[in-house]
């Protein structure tokens, strides 16, 4: 639940996640559907978390409730100063088309100047690993798309696909990379530039619906813990035992989202498209 609730808004279009997908897609022709990406991966995830609940809600041992008597430290006036700029930014980019970048440079600038937060704390504990290697993968993507690398790859795939099946076979393709791989670092980038020609070699389909189709596939797998989000959850358990149980279970899971990814995405990617 949390892996799957943690994904579910990932392709927000104020989350990173979304923001590279979003700009990948505008790169060849498909920005201005922000909406559709979102919507796209928080049904998917909704769906399939419902249908895990169901199922294992039920060997879920009860446990007694506890009496929480603590109470909740009350909110500073920095953190209230915070929570209202944050508002406000997202108030900004979302109903004014304020530069996202800009817009949080500024709001995080405001924050350093009213001294409500510490400047060279926060610098440290940035994903530097993270964005490094985002832009380094985005810098390689380019030069081999410059070197026609990117039309190789296209071909390759277009031999695997119909104009009928393409949606469910980019999906499963991009899932079982994603298992292993970096979504946002690696298969976003490097998939989603290949869709207008992947279309055209495969000689039909909706280049909307099989961006779709790579970022919904791509993030359902997500709970694998050789992704970000499951490593997460395993390293959380301190009994070795359990963590190793947690360990095969979740990457059964996320390799069953390969094959869930790939229908869900066949049977719906295209009328959600066509909305």
């Amino acid at each position: 639940m949390v892996a799957n609730g943690a994904n579910a808004g990932n392709l927000s279009p104020l989350s990173a996640v979304g923001i590279i997908a979003n700009t990948r897609m505008a790169s060849v022709g498909l920005g201005g559907h922000e909406a559709k990406v979102w919507a796209a991966n928080f049904i998917a995830h909704a769906l399939v978390a419902a249908v895990a609940y169901a199922v294992l809600v039920r060997s879920v041992p009860r446990r007694p409730i506890l009496d929480v008597t603590a109470p909740a430290a009350p909110v500073t006036g920095r953190q209230l100063f915070t929570i209202l700029l944050i508002g406000a930014w997202i108030v900004a980019v979302v109903g004014f088309r304020a530069p996202l970048g800009l817009g949080a440079f500024a709001a995080a600038a405001l924050l350093v100047a009213a001294r409500a937060a510490d400047e060279s704390g926060a610098l440290r504990q940035m994903p530097w690993a993270a964005i490094v290697m985002v832009c380094g993968v985005t810098m390689l993507v380019t030069t081999a798309e410059r070197a026609g690398g990117l039309q190789l790859f296209t071909t390759l795939l277009a031999t695997m696909a119909t104009p009928g099946t393409l949606n469910g076979v980019i999906a499963f393709v991009t899932g079982a990379i994603s298992t292993a791989s970096s979504t946002s670092g690696v298969v976003l980038p490097t998939f989603l530039p290949t869709v207008p020609g992947l279309v055209e070699q495969v000689g039909g389909g909706e280049p909307l619906a099989v961006a779709l189709s790579i970022n919904v596939g791509a993030s359902l797998v997500d709970v694998s813990p050789l992704s970000t989000i499951g490593a997460n959850c395993v390293a959380a358990i301190a009994i070795p035992e359990v963590a190793r149980d947690l360990f095969r279970k979740m990457l059964i899971w996320g390799v069953s989202m390969t094959l869930v990814g790939a229908a869900l995405c066949q049977l719906f990617a295209g009328a959600l498209a066509r909305l």
